[in-house]
């Protein structure tokens, strides 16, 4: 498999697991997904691995999750926080989107 089918096939892997999300959730983790992977779609092959690293390890998260049946048993078994240590790895412009992330699930 090439490098473009495996972006398109994480992709596609990622959307059908946001499926199983609560609606909210859904429209936004969805919306945000379509974002990233159009910014990076640029990048260097270095960034380009790490990228696809970190969506991979997102996709087995969601997937364990929402487990057999594709459903949360409840909502506050999405998700993870992030260290102190993994929030110093990102940029001043990656911490206002999580900013504005946290906002728009708070809605």
């Amino acid at each position: 498999m090439n490098h473009v089918h495996k972006v398109r096939f994480l992709y596609k892997t990622i959307l059908r697991l946001h499926r199983g999300l609560p609606e909210a959730l859904r429209e936004l983790g969805t919306n945000y997904v379509k974002d990233e992977f159009k910014r990076h779609k640029t990048c260097s092959p270095n960034e380009s691995q790490q990228f696809m690293n970190e969506w991979a390890e997102y996709a087995l998260n969601l997937a364990n999750q929402l487990g057999v049946r594709g459903k949360p048993g409840h909502i506050g078994m999405i998700g993870e926080d992030l260290s102190d240590d993994q929030l110093n790895f990102f940029r001043e412009e990656q911490i206002a989107q999580l900013y504005e992330l946290l906002q728009e699930a708070k809605r």
